[in-house]
């Protein structure tokens, strides 16, 4: 019985050779989670400095025709890559989302500094 914590539940009753299968492609989809959080961590900088600089700015949270364009583009994006356009969707509205609570944040409490690459503090603002 396989000790690896990627096994699960399926190392009591899966033959070993299909659990070594099973494992490798596992291990695959944690490389590639990680990778995930990895690229939302990069991609939630960049809004942060996109944040601090429409609060500079006094320019709105929230950018409806932007988040319209981004949402369409990426659904484009998700069929040609053979991915459902609607889970794509609701992927990014829930990106676009947290987004936009950032920079609520980020307008009733910028960054002292002013420097739009510093980072926020998310913690103190729950």
């Amino acid at each position: 019985m396989s000790t690896d914590p990627r096994a699960g539940d399926a190392a009591k009753y899966v033959d070993p050779e299909i659990m070594a299968e099973l494992l490798t492609m596992r291990s695959s989809i944690d490389n590639i989670d990680a990778a995930l959080v990895h690229l939302l961590a990069e991609r939630f900088k960049a809004t942060q400095r996109v944040g601090v600089l429409k609060a500079e700015h006094k320019l709105p949270p929230a950018d409806p025709g932007r988040e319209k364009a981004q949402i369409e583009r990426l659904k484009r994006l998700a069929a040609e890559a053979h991915l459902d356009p609607d889970f794509a969707e609701k992927f990014l509205n829930f990106i676009i989302e947290e987004v936009i609570r950032h920079h609520h944040a980020i307008s009733e409490h910028p960054p002292q500094d002013s420097d739009p690459g510093a980072p926020f503090d998310w913690a103190s603002q729950d």
